[in-house]
């Protein structure tokens, strides 16, 4: 991978945009701004840590909360460009990738979503009339034709077209060096400690010292943010994930992304090298040396569901590990200014859509910042509302 070119914050700077965090969402969020303003990136790690190698990078539309549950949490209408609103993003991801040309085996895959413990048959049947009356195609495979297409053996699954499958790290690094090409600063390790908001934009301290003036801040951290970001609703979990070794038979038919109706989920997918990537066995804590402490046990865990969906594939791990995540309760996250903070805007609860989210996220900032307001800003904003009528 090449490497991303950043340097120490040596003397007081200041900036138009400063974007804290040099993960996904940063890099996305940087690239998009570059064009038009001038950009300053810091990490308190260093590019592309964190979260993001962390990822199994099955990015998707498919929202983790289902149409048929959010519509009771959101409204029917709301759901609609919830979901509407992923799929474009998915698409142009795509689209935006291939025009930097950015190589990250990036590859068009479609998607498994299985029956599970929370969706069966028949509300998977269901499930899709929603999304086809969104104007999302989706194919429905009963038992028997997904047992003869793809070899598993479900109660049924819905089948969607166009996800994406690639390398996270190649992804972010090239957002950043595209980012860079633009005119924007990358300064790691930089960890910033407080944040005094004035009236002309923002004074950022830092823990070795030098200060930071910006216009617009914009924290792009993942599930680590400030104790002044509402954390009403969200919450950070785990996650486990494996590599197995490369594959000595070929893999499954058309090599989907699969993912279960079910709480938690499991989610696998192939890569270029014929290894598969599997994770799931989620839990809701986020201390370290708690989840870490948990990897053997989730690496067999994951194996033997491997094994009991796939019995023809050898499950073994080559690699094993954890990370964090944040989520909501509805599974759209958060995207806006901070209540009470003018020109300070958060990203965060992304849930298992990252980096979906994280080019929704640099879209809307773009508008924002442009003086437009994004037509669906509305559905991520912290101040949202519920909607439990429908």
């Amino acid at each position: 991978m090449p490497r991303v070119p950043s340097g120490r914050l040596a003397a007081d700077a200041r900036t138009e945009v400063l974007v804290v965090g040099a993960g996904i969402s940063g890099a996305l969020t940087a690239e998009a701004l570059s064009h038009d303003h001038k950009v300053m990136i810091v990490d308190r790690r260093g590019p592309v840590l964190g979260s993001t190698p962390a990822s199994t990078a099955l990015v998707e539309y498919e929202i983790d909360t289902p149409m048929v549950k959010l519509r009771h949490q959101i409204g029917t209408e709301a759901t609609a460009r919830a979901w509407q609103r992923s799929r474009l993003a998915v698409a142009s991801l795509a689209v935006r990738t291939r025009a930097l040309g950015i190589a990250c085996d990036l590859v068009s895959r479609d998607s498994l979503y299985l029956a599970g413990d929370m969706l069966d048959a028949g509300e998977l049947e269901e499930e899709r009339s929603l999304r086809l009356t969104a104007g999302i195609e989706t194919g429905f495979l009963t038992r028997g034709s997904l047992r003869e297409r793809f070899g598993i053996r479900r109660q049924a699954a819905l089948l969607a077209y166009d996800d994406l499958a690639l390398d996270p790290r190649r992804l972010t690094s090239g957002y950043l060096r595209a980012a860079i090409a633009n005119g924007a600063s990358l300064h790691t390790p930089v960890e910033v400690t407080d944040v005094e908001t004035t009236q002309g934009g923002h004074l950022v301290a830092t823990r070795a010292g030098p200060t930071i003036r910006c216009e617009i801040l914009i924290f792009a951290t993942g599930y680590e943010f400030p104790d002044f970001v509402p954390a009403r609703g969200h919450k950070v979990n785990s996650t486990y994930a494996i590599a197995t070794l490369p594959q000595p038979r070929r893999l499954w038919p058309e090599e989907c992304l699969i993912w279960e109706a079910s709480d938690p989920y499991l989610y696998l997918r192939t890569t270029p090298d014929g290894r598969i990537i599997c994770g799931g066995e989620d839990e809701e804590f986020s201390d370290e040396e708690k989840r870490d402490r948990l990897i053997p046990q989730k690496t067999a865990a994951l194996e033997r569901k491997l094994k009991r969906l796939f019995p023809e594939v050898d499950p073994r791990a080559a690699f094993a590990w954890a990370g964090a995540f944040g989520s909501t309760g509805t599974g759209l996250p958060s995207i806006g200014e901070v209540p009470g903070r003018k020109n300070c805007w958060a990203i965060l609860g992304f849930g298992g859509n990252g980096i979906t989210y994280s080019r929704i996220a640099a879209d809307i900032l773009r508008a924002a910042l442009a003086g437009r307001r994004d037509p669906d800003a509305d559905l991520y904003a912290f101040t949202r509302r519920e909607n439990t009528a429908d």
